[in-house]
């Protein structure tokens, strides 16, 4: 089977190292265009990229996927199937309908939950009990395709959403290869997707950082664990604005309004939440300077007196 295979980031590069290591016949790799990056502004390669050409596998970076001369290299091209993983990019029904087998893409929700950007990360965010990965036959709507297999997995209370991340990119990986090579010998199921059940999610940014308060421990805890490693939750703290990576659970109960410091030891720093509710925060880091836990910031920064 040869397999043109679309995507950009580490969750792709898995996928990618997988078919690669079982014996498909990459014919070729379309990803992002190189980014500057760091001080420099030096161009930086994908992680799919990387991984390609220590293949010798053939780069392709499009600007974009319409007109002629994208369509004409796809024919030339001549896979079997479009493999498509995290790529960033829209893919354009002439592309999807043009190999033996179409287009598959591997998204990582359980379908047709959260289509879209940062699946990974909503799940954790919205304290999702499990989650998962699935294929799916791509057709003209975002997410929306016909799913072929699907793998179940729970989330961890205090797992962030990197490590998620790192888990779901594996577990991709192998259900993509078993995917193809039942798509191959004809044995790949489809199952349309229930569109009363489909929800969206978008794109993390940092305004989503600063912490609400006035929500359950529970919820706070999960949007802390849910926005790392990136925009991570930021909390106002003695006047300054500091990031906030471990929390844990307390009985502690107060009549503080959300968001006020209840109390801080050595176990850590406890914040007024909903209805009298509190949360216990253990690792920050202040501006320009490393992570911490919150004992190590107690000791040169008291916050009650």
């Amino acid at each position: 089977m040869r397999i043109l295979f679309m995507g950009t980031p580490d969750f792709a590069a898995a996928s990618l190292e997988k078919l690669c290591d079982d014996g498909f016949e990459i014919c070729a790799v379309f990803t992002q265009p190189d980014k500057q990056r760091g001080r420099g502004m030096q161009l930086s390669y994908s992680p799919v990229k990387e991984l390609a050409l220590s293949r010798n596998i053939p780069v392709f970076q499009p600007e974009s996927l319409r007109g002629e001369s994208v369509l004409e290299l796809v024919r030339n091209l001549n896979p079997d199937v479009i493999a498509v993983v995290a790529y960033g990019k829209l893919i354009p029904d002439e592309l999807i309908g043009m190999p033996k087998y179409r287009a598959v893409n591997l998204h990582g929700s359980l379908l047709p939950k959260y289509r879209g950007a940062a699946p990974i990360q909503w799940a954790v965010l919205n304290g999702d009990q499990k989650t998962g990965v699935c294929t799916i036959y791509m057709n003209s709507r975002m997410d929306a395709g016909d799913i072929i297999y699907s793998a179940e997995t729970e989330i961890g209370e205090t797992e962030t959403a990197g490590e998620l991340f790192d888990r779901l990119k594996t577990m991709g990986a192998e259900l993509l290869s078993h995917t193809l090579t039942d798509i191959e010998n004809g044995d790949a199921p489809r199952t349309p997707q229930d569109e009363t059940e489909a929800t969206y999610v978008r794109r993390l940014d940092k305004t989503l950082s600063p912490i609400n308060w006035d929500r359950t421990p529970r919820e706070v805890l999960k949007w802390i664990y849910g926005l790392q490693p990136w925009p991570v939750a930021t909390a106002m703290l003695q006047d300054q604005e500091v990031r906030i990576f471990g929390a844990s659970y307390t009985s502690q109960i107060t009549d503080l309004p959300p968001g006020s410091v209840v109390s801080a030891d050595e176990q850590g720093i406890v914040f007024a939440c909903k209805e009298g509710s509190c949360i216990c925060v253990t690792e920050l880091q202040l501006p320009g300077k490393r992570r911490m836990s919150a004992a190590e910031f107690l000791r040169g920064h008291p916050v009650l007196k």
